[in-house]
Parts: C-alpha cells; structure tokens; sequence
C-alpha cells in the first residue's frame, strides 16, 4: 500500500482485473499440470501450440502472440510472474482504471512478443525462429515500466534486501541487468537469450504506451476527437492540393483556363474571345 512518498509492507488488494489475470493463469498452470498426469504427451501438444515460436506466427499462427503470455515453465516461474503482477500490476490498475489496465497488459504482451519475432529474425542475433517462448514476463516488465514512470519517486522496499530504492532507478536497473543477461546468454543458451528479450520488449512497449499514446489510451482511436483529428488531417491536405494548384495556375496562363467569372472554360471555345458577353462558354465543364 502507498502511503506518502514511500511503500509500507501492507500488501495491495487484488484488483478487479489482477485477480482475474492471476486466476487464469494458475488455472492454465494446474491444468496442464494435471493433464500431464493423464497424457503428457497431450499436455506437450497444448505447450508447443500455445507458446510462441516465431516461424509459427509468421506462418499464420497469429493467436500465440498472446497465448505464449498464459503458460509457464515451473512453478517457480508462474510464482514470481504473478507476484510481480500482483504488487506492482494492482497499483497500476488503480491508477488505469480496469478496462485501461488490461488494455495497456496486453499491448505490453503483444508488443514483447514483436520484439521477440523481430529479433529472432535478426541476422546478427544468432537466435533459432523455432526457440519457443512462454511466461507472463512480457506484460508484467510493462508493469515495472508504468510503476517506474507513474511512480517513479515513489520508495519500494527490495524485500528481502533491508533497504528501500525509488521506482525509477528501480526499474533502470532492472532494464540494465535485464540487457546484460540477454548479451550474455546470447552465446550460450538461445531459449534463455529470447526470453531476456521479450522482457525488453514489454519494458520499451509500457514506456511507448503511457509516453506516446493519448491518456485515454487505444480508446483514443473511436473516440470524437480521433475523428476530428483525422477530419482536420483531410482538410490540411485539401489546402495544401488548393494551394499547388495556384501555384501551378500562377506558372500558366491563368486566362487560358477561366473566364472572367472565375468558371473553367470549355476547351472546345478556349481559343473564343467573351470577355465581354457577361456569361462563361457553356460546354461540358461543370463548375
């Protein structure tokens, strides 16, 4: 719980949205745990399909971007997602509103999981589009992002460390280590490597959607003022034709094209004289 400017012990509460998040993922967790049980090799079917293997999505398997962010290697790994997700990803979720928090969770898991196909892509990375890739580790290093950036004067306790660290340095130290683990392991063990990368990814995917995207997040794209952008967008480049045009016009002999009145003139009875007549050429132009 926040209380001034630093963090007591007093643990978050589960949010609407954290709770439900948390929920799913320990079901998935259990489930496929039990399942195993009964049919490994069914339960390694479900895995296989549901993480994220670059060369799959590339190849039209387009649901594992998300998929991939549900499934978790141990017990240890799901433990520590969810932890984070819980006492940080609370916090965030008071601040966002419920439907925003699970807008900005998921931005961060998609666009971790763009990062770690682009990447894995990459001719000087070394690292196989086949490398699978699973945990909620995306979208909870967006968290770390947002809590940095919302919170970044606020003091956390590095429990069990007996010390406390404002969030911003916090987070840049985790971006830090996170970078040099994921050089390091780049040589060595390429499903570990891939794994550092996707959390980069959620980490520069929270900072782009709370820096760059309006406060009202993608909602922004259906709202009257997206609108009203992308109509004053349409009229900018309507003025900016107009104004090319009487540049073009200035170029050419103005008179060759309009009558007196200002109304374009038929090109059968250009070369007519009726500058005096009061009345333009009639003929096919439509003014």
């Amino acid at each position: 719980m926040a209380r001034g400017t630093s963090m007591t012990l007093s643990l978050p509460p589960f949010t609407k949205a954290v709770k439900w998040l948390v929920i799913i993922n320990a079901g998935v967790y259990f489930g496929l745990l039990i399942l195993s049980l009964a049919s490994r090799q069914t339960a390694g079917l479900i895995t296989a399909y549901g993480a994220l293997v670059p060369a799959a999505v590339v190849h039209g398997f387009i649901y594992q971007v998300v998929t991939y962010a549900f499934l978790h290697g141990g017990i240890m790994h799901i433990l520590g997602n969810m932890f984070v997700l819980w006492m940080f990803g609370s916090q965030i979720e008071m601040d966002l509103g419920t439907r925003q928090f699970l807008e900005f969770y998921f931005w961060c898991v998609m666009g971790a999981a763009l990062v770690t196909i682009a990447v894995s892509y990459a001719p000087f990375v070394g690292v196989d589009p086949m490398t699978p890739t699973i945990g909620a580790s995306g979208g909870v290093f967006g968290i770390y992002a947002a809590f940095g950036m919302i919170h970044g004067e606020q003091e956390i306790m590095l429990f069990p460390l007996p010390f406390q660290m404002k969030a911003k340095y916090f987070v840049w130290i985790l971006i830090l280590v996170t970078l040099a683990l994921a050089i390091a392991q780049a040589a060595g063990s390429r499903s570990a490597s891939i794994a550092y990368t996707c959390h980069l990814g959620g980490l520069l995917f929270g900072y782009i959607y709370l820096k760059f995207l309006p406060r009202r997040g993608l909602r922004f794209l259906f709202s009257e003022r997206y609108y009203g952008t992308r109509n004053a967008y349409y009229k900018w480049k309507r003025r900016r034709a107009a104004k090319k045009f009487e540049v073009y016009m200035r170029q050419h002999k103005r008179e060759d094209y309009f009558d007196q009145y200002g109304n374009f003139k038929d090109p059968a009875n250009r070369d007519k004289d009726d500058k005096g007549n009061g009345k333009s050429n009639g003929g096919g132009w439509v003014n």
